[in-house]
């Protein structure tokens, strides 16, 4: 597998309250855009939504001149509310795409929420098929399959840069869940050395980080950038030397310890319609609904 020499420009903003990192991807001579994996502010205790982590976005768009030709989401995340149809309403030229697993997670999902999986599905301007090409003007993009935390999981290579979604952390935070339902900790592990196979200078963007603290207040401040050799070479989870059945038996065992996500409830009713929020009822409130005993 080999990996496009061009450079794009990428432009990293983080979500505090969630560890997320979105981008914003550009092609220097067309000014051609993506954004990858935007954030809607989300306040649980109030209900209230606000656009000023979208609006950053936004802004950075304007000041370089760009023109965002897609939205792109690495898979239904259960962290963070997606921005993606807020900004396609400022964006008009702007595609909101994901895999096309992401049907299978609506399918999983729609009975929890009574949605209906094939108009969630309708939000989605584009589901990208198994290694799907676009571009950003002169610069050649793909879309690479990796389930594993979830079946709808994929990763962006845009030119000589890598946007794994969750799949891959920073090389000293390692990887992600696989406990979710369709998640799978070997599918993860080969996904991952599928990427594996691209060159090592491939620029690698996470999705989430929260840097490293130690006890004695020493570590490092959250980060989004690193390498396919640094991942090779250091990953905590997935190096080179860790076989399958030992990362299977790691992740297996870690995921069994961790609580289930904060906003897993409010993100999945959002996500898997592309952002959309739900209609607002006869008196013109917007609800979310609470299952209980499902999570």
């Amino acid at each position: 597998m080999t990996t496009p020499a061009t450079t794009v420009q990428v432009h990293p903003f983080h979500h505090a309250e969630t560890g997320t990192w979105s981008y914003v991807v550009a092609d220097p001579e067309s000014r051609q855009a993506a954004i990858v994996d935007p954030v809607l502010d989300f306040d649980a205790k109030s209900g209230r939504i606000t656009h000023v982590s979208a609006q950053k976005l936004l802004d950075c768009v304007h000041e370089h001149g760009l023109q965002v030709r897609w939205l792109l989401e690495t898979h239904a995340h259960a962290d963070h509310l997606t921005a993606a149809q807020w900004l396609a309403a400022q964006l008009p030229d702007a595609m909101v795409a994901i895999g096309h697993g992401i049907r299978e997670v609506q399918r999983t999902f729609a009975p929890v929420f009574e949605l209906n999986a094939e108009a969630a599905a309708e939000n989605f301007d584009c589901l990208f098929g198994d290694d799907d090409a676009f571009s950003l003007g002169a610069i050649h993009a793909r879309v690479i399959p990796v389930p594993g935390h979830t079946r709808d999981s994929v990763a962006y290579l845009i030119g000589d840069a890598l946007f794994p979604g969750d799949s891959l952390f920073m090389p000293d935070a390692g990887t992600a869940r696989c406990d979710f339902p369709g998640g799978d900790a070997a599918m993860l592990y080969r996904s991952i050395h599928r990427l594996y196979e691209l060159p090592d200078t491939t620029r690698v963007f996470v999705c989430h980080d929260y840097g490293k603290r130690n006890e004695d207040g020493s570590g490092r401040a959250v980060a989004c950038e690193t390498t396919i050799g640094a991942q090779k070479r250091d990953n905590i989870h997935v190096r080179e030397s860790i076989g399958e059945a030992e990362f299977v038996a790691m992740r297996e065992a870690r995921d069994a310890t961790l609580a289930v996500p904060a906003l897993i409830i409010p993100s999945l009713q959002v996500n898997l319609r592309a952002g959309a929020l739900p209609s607002a009822s006869g008196n013109g409130i917007r609800y979310l609904r609470v299952p209980l005993d499902q999570f």
